[in-house]
């Protein structure tokens, strides 16, 4: 497995939902096959520079919503899946965390071709 998760500290969203949410696109793009070993938490951690705590709290977020499961004493893998139903809870959160961003442009005083504008330019 050849897993880049980057962090970026400054970031909004936490640390552990950064890993969670690059995980959760690992998996929908086939990165992370079904019943793929994930590194070990302890790796992981020290891979990012990020405390036990944060990345047990991330697989312990994936386990929940069934994405990865924990094996004793081996491990967490990647679980069988269904990609429409993660590519849709996907969309769900780009949508919600969008209006937010619409939300905020617009108290900011923002014209929606402003705010385009801007998105083209942070796009690519």
């Amino acid at each position: 497995m050849d897993l880049t998760i980057k962090i970026y500290p400054q970031g909004t969203l936490a640390i552990y939902e950064q890993i969670v949410m690059q995980l959760k696109n690992a998996i929908i793009s086939g990165d992370l096959k079904a019943n793929e070993a994930l590194p070990s938490i302890r790796r992981l951690a020290a891979d990012l520079g990020v405390s036990v705590i944060t990345t047990k709290r991330a697989y312990e977020e994936l386990e929940k919503e069934g994405l990865v499961r924990s094996v004793a004493g081996k491990g967490f893998y990647v679980c069988e899946y269904n990609t429409d139903y993660l590519k849709e809870k996907q969309l769900m959160t780009i949508e919600k965390m969008t209006q937010e961003v619409i939300a905020e442009a617009k108290a900011a005083g923002l014209s929606l071709e402003d705010f385009l504008e801007m998105i083209k330019a942070l796009y690519d």
